[in-house]
């Protein structure tokens, strides 16, 4: 692919950047659950048996609090200090870092390799952005060479230790640019003509929308039917 110049291509927009990160992100995600299965399934174990034992302890504090009819303060610290809440609890957190971490160092790893091999690549593009019409080019809308895409890719950690708002940046006109962009001199174009996403692509967008607010809604469900079952308990009932 020739070289274009950066001026004879507009810059992309920040819905069509996630929407092609999303795509990217949806073509690694079997491969991260493969190479992860063994790993979270044990961790989700792990996890199941200390929220059970942080269940079964909490209900008699919550007992020994109501029978003596314990100051909220008083009782908060006894749940705090308690060595078996204590032990639960560690266990937990370990158990749910492990669910957590190990497939995002897993997807980082190989997103490093995707994202390098095809920005600088003929394609200029990783799948997903090649699926909207999408280039990544230098300050000069040349083809970025190894490097200068690994060094890219390593500036986008910091969009996302700024909790995202590196990336926020890329809403910003004229030039769209995220942090990363600025940090390492790169530009995602837009080869499409259309300024517009295409249909799928929106119907993508709010298909992930509405599986997060499932998601959250399922576990604000499951997190108040445990306590509901935990003061229940705690109370004595059935």
């Amino acid at each position: 692919m020739a070289a274009t110049p950066a001026e004879a291509l507009p810059p992309a927009g920040f819905w069509a950047r996630y929407a092609a990160w999303s795509l990217d992100a949806a073509c690694l995600a079997p491969l991260v659950a493969l190479l992860c299965a063994s790993r979270v399934r044990h961790a989700f174990a792990e996890a199941s048996d200390a929220w059970r034992a942080l269940a079964a302890e909490i209900p008699r504090l919550l007992g020994d609090a109501l029978g003596t009819m314990q100051a909220p303060t008083e009782a908060a610290r006894q749940l705090l200090t308690d060595a078996a809440i204590a032990t639960a609890a560690d266990r937990l957190q370990a158990a749910l870092g492990s669910i957590v971490y190990t497939p995002l160092l897993v997807y980082a790893l190989l997103a490093l390799f995707w994202s390098v091999c095809f920005e600088q690549s003929r394609w200029q593009a990783t799948p997903g952005k090649r699926a909207l019409g999408l280039a990544v080019a230098d300050e000069h809308g040349h083809r970025l060479k190894t490097g200068h895409a690994l060094l890219r890719f390593l500036a986008s950690a910091l969009s996302w230790l700024t909790l995202n708002l590196g990336h926020a940046l890329a809403m910003l006109p004229p030039q769209h640019l995220a942090l990363h962009d600025r940090i390492s001199d790169t530009r995602v174009l837009r080869r499409a003509p259309s300024t517009h996403l295409p249909a799928w692509a929106k119907a993508w967008l709010v298909a992930q929308l509405l599986a997060m607010l499932v998601a959250f809604a399922w576990a604000f469900l499951w997190l108040q039917a445990t306590m509901q079952a935990a003061m229940q308990q705690a109370l004595g009932g059935p």
